[in-house]
């Protein structure tokens, strides 16, 4: 009893979680970080600032472009959203599970333009396809959706990373069913779609009628290595990992990152890798890589 009374309100723990995701981002203290989130908090909404020009290079390096531009053009349209479209952007990505599964899709947008691998972050289902994989762990492991009020209080800070750290442990658990049979996963897709559309909660029934409709005239199989690129790429982001897409070097013979290893915890287990003199996709360790700085060769048709 004395145990429930003297928890921390959802509210607190979301803050103190932001305020340790602003403080890794920006390499400060948990001080600084806490009066810089409460400044924002209490600072009104900025004017709307002009839409970039498409030759604006993105300033988060760690997600690769290769030679796209377009969606060079899309990191540098999100760097510079305003307040309140952050706001909006983190409310749906709170929304489970088809704005999350939008949200993601926006953030992570394909990537044309590799190095002879073909595309990455593709596949016009993608956001079907994670849609379904939120909808299964609701059904299954609702257990590890954090509470709604702490959900809700770090979506209004307008910061993605506040948001990422609620949902950890729901968006890895995501990855890691792309991680099993792939029939045995429709099987449990249907049967999340069954039991929502019988649910009276409307949220989980109007969202199983959404997917089960697109499940029934949609074929996703060609989109879930995308949806698996976007959920890696997401993951690796608060380890400074390599999302997919990223140009490294094995030994002294270049490649592209095309998809992550991951454990039940921790940092990323390894890396998939296509070298680009070999068709075949090997495994390699963390520390058997390294960014490659060479700019990427131009890609062959």
């Amino acid at each position: 009893m004395s145990a429930t009374r003297d928890r921390q309100p959802a509210p607190d723990r979301a803050r103190k979680r932001a305020i340790r995701a602003l403080a890794a981002e920006l390499g400060v203290a948990y001080s600084v970080a806490a009066r810089l989130l409460t400044a924002r908090a209490q600072a009104p909404a900025p004017a709307p600032a002009p839409a970039p020009a498409v030759s604006v290079v993105p300033t988060r390096p760690s997600f690769p472009i290769g030679t796209d531009e377009h969606r060079a053009w899309m990191f540098a349209a999100r760097e510079h959203r305003t307040f309140n479209s952050r706001v909006s952007d983190t409310r749906l990505a709170t929304k489970l599970p088809l704005g999350r599964a939008a949200h993601l899709t926006t953030r992570f947008p394909p990537l044309r333009a590799t190095a002879g691998i073909g595309p990455l972050y593709h596949g016009e289902g993608r956001e079907t396809a994670l849609a379904m994989l939120y909808a299964v762990l609701e059904h299954e492991s609702p257990n590890l959706l954090p509470p709604a009020d702490e959900l809700a209080w770090a979506a209004e800070l307008g910061e993605e990373a506040a948001v990422d750290i609620s949902l950890a442990a729901l968006d890895r658990a995501a990855r890691h069913l792309l991680d099993h049979d792939r029939w045995r996963l429709w099987v449990r897709v249907e049967a999340a779609i069954t039991a929502g559309e019988a649910t009276p909660d409307r949220r989980i029934r109007d969202a199983a009628i959404t997917l089960g409709r697109e499940l029934r005239s949609t074929s996703l199989r060609s989109s879930l290595d995308g949806a698996r690129h976007i959920l890696d790429a997401l993951l690796v982001e608060p380890h400074g990992a390599h999302p997919p897409g990223t140009r490294v070097r094995v030994g002294d013979r270049p490649g592209t990152v095309v998809g992550v290893e991951w454990d039940r915890t921790g940092p990323p287990a390894g890396y998939q890798v296509r070298l680009d003199d070999d068709p075949d996709t090997r495994q390699v360790p963390l520390n058997g890589l390294t960014a490659d700085s060479a700019p990427e060769p131009a890609r062959t048709h």
